[in-house]
């Protein structure tokens, strides 16, 4: 936990990184936030994990009004009707109100929530209950990982995980109306990502496999179909 100095200094960084904002950043995009102040048309839902270490905007280096971005504890979409609320409610919205055209589901290496899935006795979810909870919605993913112990949490088995969990998620889309719809019209991709945070490096996940292939190969897919 944090001292009394230390919380202090926290929100005064924070501070100090809106005047810096106010003063720089934004007079140099004001062009840009002229063109968002009276609505957005972002191109795609990208759905990731709260971790700290995961930037959107920066992976994909895009622009404020690019992204309609959805945000919780292990990019988890819950099954439609399962827990409906603020994912299902996003999802809606984005696909129904706002038009993406693209959603995707994007896992991230060293991630809390997957380490929380294979050793929730070594992760203190007994003292989270409302997390514990949430991790349902990715339990079948670990189901597919077999009886491991905690301590084979390791990077490897975290990293797989990892990767289940967003095939698992992209399925609970496909059960989401508003998905379904522009899938069916052809108007809407799902796509799986992975993330790792320590060499920089985006895997696309193939569902049909369930295999990984590199940036470069699934924008030559993309390439080679019809538009």
């Amino acid at each position: 936990m944090p001292t009394c100095s230390e919380a202090r200094d926290s929100l005064l960084s924070l501070l100090r990184g809106v005047e810096h904002f106010n003063t720089e950043v934004f007079p140099a995009k004001q062009n840009l936030f002229a063109t968002l102040a009276d609505g957005q048309s972002p191109n795609a839902l990208f759905i990731a994990c709260a971790d700290s270490r995961i930037n959107p905007s920066l992976i994909t280096q895009t622009e404020p009004g690019d992204l309609f971005i959805l945000r919780n504890i292990g990019n988890i979409v819950p099954a439609y009707g399962e827990m409906l609320g603020g994912v299902s409610s996003a999802v809606e919205y984005a696909v129904a109100g706002l038009g993406v055209s693209a959603i995707i589901v994007c896992g991230h290496s060293d991630c809390g929530a997957m380490k929380a899935l294979l050793a929730p006795e070594k992760s203190g979810l007994d003292k989270m209950p409302t997390v514990r909870k949430w991790l349902r919605n990715a339990e079948a993913a670990r189901a597919a990982l077999g009886d491991l112990k905690a301590e084979d949490a390791g990077p490897a088995n975290v990293r797989t995980l990892s990767e289940q969990n967003v095939l698992l998620q992209l399925s609970h889309l496909k059960t989401h109306p508003s998905v379904v719809a522009g899938m069916a019209r052809g108007t809407l991709f799902l796509q799986g990502w992975f993330y790792d945070i320590g060499t920089g490096e985006i895997t696309i996940l193939d569902e049909q496999t369930r295999k990984t292939c590199s940036i470069s190969d699934a924008i030559a897919q993309l390439e080679a179909v019809p538009a």
